[in-house]
Protein backbone atom coordinates (compact mmCIF):
# COMPACT_ATOMS: atom_id res chain seq x y z
CA UNK A 1 0.00 0.00 0.00
CA UNK A 2 1.21 3.83 -0.37
CA UNK A 3 2.04 5.82 1.81
CA UNK A 4 -0.24 9.28 1.71
CA UNK A 5 1.99 12.15 2.42
CA UNK A 6 0.30 15.14 3.09
CA UNK A 7 -0.97 18.05 5.98
CA UNK A 8 -2.90 16.48 8.89
CA UNK A 9 -6.32 18.25 9.32
CA UNK A 10 -4.46 19.95 13.12
CA UNK A 11 -1.89 21.37 10.83
CA UNK A 12 -3.70 23.08 8.78
CA UNK A 13 -5.81 24.77 11.19
CA UNK A 14 -2.70 26.07 12.61
CA UNK A 15 -1.82 27.22 9.75
CA UNK A 16 -5.62 28.83 9.42
CA UNK A 17 -5.23 30.31 12.55
CA UNK A 18 -1.52 32.22 11.73
CA UNK A 19 -3.15 33.52 8.64
CA UNK A 20 -6.24 35.09 10.63
CA UNK A 21 -4.01 36.39 13.02
CA UNK A 22 -1.76 37.91 10.80
CA UNK A 23 -4.80 39.68 8.74
CA UNK A 24 -5.67 41.07 12.37
CA UNK A 25 -2.40 42.60 12.65
CA UNK A 26 -2.13 43.83 8.96
CA UNK A 27 -5.66 45.74 8.13
CA UNK A 28 -5.80 47.91 10.89
CA UNK A 29 -2.64 49.38 10.19
CA UNK A 30 -3.45 49.30 6.90
CA UNK A 31 -6.64 51.08 7.12
CA UNK A 32 -5.03 54.13 9.35
CA UNK A 33 -2.37 54.76 6.59
CA UNK A 34 -5.09 54.92 3.80
CA UNK A 35 -6.95 57.54 6.40
CA UNK A 36 -3.55 59.41 7.00
CA UNK A 37 -2.74 59.36 3.10
CA UNK A 38 -6.19 60.82 2.48
CA UNK A 39 -5.65 63.76 5.07
CA UNK A 40 -2.51 64.65 3.35
CA UNK A 41 -4.25 64.64 -0.43
CA UNK A 42 -7.05 67.05 1.28
CA UNK A 43 -4.60 69.66 2.89
CA UNK A 44 -2.62 69.67 -0.24
CA UNK A 45 -5.91 69.92 -2.56
CA UNK A 46 -6.23 72.73 -0.19
CA UNK A 47 -2.89 74.33 -0.65
CA UNK A 48 -3.61 74.24 -4.50
CA UNK A 49 -6.74 75.80 -4.00
CA UNK A 50 -5.43 78.51 -1.71
CA UNK A 51 -2.87 79.19 -3.63
CA UNK A 52 -5.28 79.70 -7.00
CA UNK A 53 -7.48 81.91 -5.24
CA UNK A 54 -4.77 84.19 -4.27
CA UNK A 55 -3.13 84.87 -7.74
CA UNK A 56 -6.82 85.25 -9.24
CA UNK A 57 -6.86 87.75 -6.02
CA UNK A 58 -3.72 89.31 -7.17
CA UNK A 59 -4.74 89.62 -10.66
CA UNK A 60 -8.41 90.81 -10.10
CA UNK A 61 -8.38 93.55 -6.87
CA UNK A 62 -11.91 94.31 -6.75
CA UNK A 63 -12.96 90.53 -6.65
CA UNK A 64 -15.31 90.17 -3.68
CA UNK A 65 -16.26 87.15 -3.84
CA UNK A 66 -14.51 83.69 -5.71
CA UNK A 67 -16.39 80.51 -6.65
CA UNK A 68 -14.86 77.81 -8.36
CA UNK A 69 -16.81 78.57 -11.57
CA UNK A 70 -14.71 82.01 -11.52
CA UNK A 71 -11.58 79.96 -11.39
CA UNK A 72 -12.55 77.24 -13.82
CA UNK A 73 -13.60 80.06 -16.30
CA UNK A 74 -10.65 81.80 -15.83
CA UNK A 75 -8.02 79.44 -16.12
CA UNK A 76 -7.20 78.95 -12.19
CA UNK A 77 -7.92 75.53 -11.80
CA UNK A 78 -9.11 72.84 -14.46
CA UNK A 79 -12.25 70.91 -14.27
CA UNK A 80 -10.40 68.35 -12.88
CA UNK A 81 -9.02 70.16 -9.84
CA UNK A 82 -12.57 71.80 -8.95
CA UNK A 83 -14.18 68.00 -8.99
CA UNK A 84 -11.29 66.83 -6.68
CA UNK A 85 -11.38 70.04 -4.40
CA UNK A 86 -15.52 69.58 -4.75
CA UNK A 87 -15.04 65.76 -3.70
CA UNK A 88 -12.83 66.91 -0.80
CA UNK A 89 -15.28 69.00 0.76
CA UNK A 90 -13.27 72.13 0.13
CA UNK A 91 -15.22 75.70 0.41
CA UNK A 92 -14.06 79.01 -0.57
CA UNK A 93 -15.36 81.34 2.51
CA UNK A 94 -14.27 85.11 1.36
CA UNK A 95 -10.46 84.63 0.37
CA UNK A 96 -9.94 81.46 2.60
CA UNK A 97 -10.22 77.84 1.21
CA UNK A 98 -11.13 75.82 4.17
CA UNK A 99 -11.62 72.06 4.77
CA UNK A 100 -14.49 69.53 5.03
Amino acid sequence: MKERRGFTLVEMTIVLFIISLLILIILPNLNGQRHRAQGIHQRAMQTVVQGQVTAYLDDHPTSETITYDQLLKTGYLTRQQVAQAQQEHLKITGNEVTGG
